[in-house]
């Protein structure tokens, strides 16, 4: 399924996972099926694997493997209640390679690329009804510099959420060449890709409600680890690898690691990778798209 989507790091994700042959474990982001492939090649006949995708492209990338693979069809935000419908109140290890998949980024009618001209949707789950055009002609000034702002890490967004006001007082703003055109007095010639990926990636992040649904997952991963369980995470931007840093060290999201009485740090995991990894220099060659992961783990205590 390599057309679908390229894994990134997959057999250094796998190893980090630490895989038990008759264990059970949790891919929250399935799309191609690469990492979950990885993960079934390791696993007995006992062994049990729920992969994770709210993208109905994804179910035709599903392995024929009903005794060990469950695909649900859920946003990752769910996690817990969705394996608790299917019995399953504790895992070995969870995997999330936060990044976008290929697919999205060649389909061109899916509009998470500004390579294409495309009516501007972004929305990984097609069942929802806010569309990126909907927010950015619907949202106010002030909502759209802080989403600019915080999700696409722009400087000064209210100049570009200005020119977003002007244009769309005229006529809405429906396609990607629409916002390329609207946001390009405000465009740095010489950054212009760099540009408009962070304005892309800021409203793929609002449509999508990216950031509460990682800290949704996180925080349910420590609930249905069970100690010695391992976390994967693969995370592609620094909002999200500061969360998932943070997290993994402290237990919360602000990084701060509680202290007892006596000075004891209490935390839920045990880092297994001290600093983030990256892609070796054979797999940027092969895969140009992987050149921003960052991989961490832990185990829980």
């Amino acid at each position: 399924m390599s057309e679908y989507h390229v894994p990134v790091m997959a057999a250094e994700a796998v190893e980090l996972l630490d895989i038990k042959a008759d264990g059970t474990y949790a891919d929250l982001t399935f799309g191609g099926g690469g990492h979950s492939r990885e993960i079934l090649a390791q696993l007995d006949g006992k062994g049990k694997l729920f992969g994770f995708d709210q993208d109905a492209d994804a179910l035709a990338n599903a392995p024929r493997d009903d005794a060990r693979f469950t695909l649900v069809e859920s946003n990752f935000r769910f996690m817990r209640s969705q394996l608790r419908l299917r019995g399953v109140t504790q895992v070995d290890g969870v995997l999330a390679d936060l990044g976008v998949s290929s697919h999205h980024f060649d389909t061109a009618e899916r509009g998470f690329s500004f390579r294409f001209d495309a009516p501007l949707d972004m929305r990984m789950n097609r069942r929802g009804s806010t569309t990126a055009a909907r927010i950015i002609n619907n949202h106010t000034p002030e909502q759209l510099t802080r989403v600019l702002g915080e999700w696409g890490e722009i400087e000064r967004p209210w100049r570009t959420a200005d020119c977003i006001v002007r244009t769309r007082a005229i006529a809405p703003i429906e396609t990607v060449g629409q916002l390329v055109e609207a946001v390009r007095p405000c465009t740095p010639p010489r950054d212009e890709n760099k540009f408009l990926s962070k304005l892309f990636q800021a409203f793929r992040i609002e449509v999508n409600g990216e950031m509460e649904a990682l800290k949704m997952a996180l925080e349910q991963s420590l609930r249905v680890l069970r100690p010695g369980g391992r976390l994967v995470v693969i995370s592609y931007h620094s909002l999200e690898d500061r969360l998932v840093k943070n997290f993994m060290r402290s237990g919360d999201f602000s990084g701060e690691v509680r202290k007892d009485f006596y000075g004891v740090a209490h935390t839920p995991f045990e880092l297994i990778t001290r600093k983030a990894l990256t892609p070796t220099a054979a797999e940027l060659a092969a895969n140009p798209r992987s050149r921003s992961a960052k991989m961490r783990a832990a185990e829980k205590k």
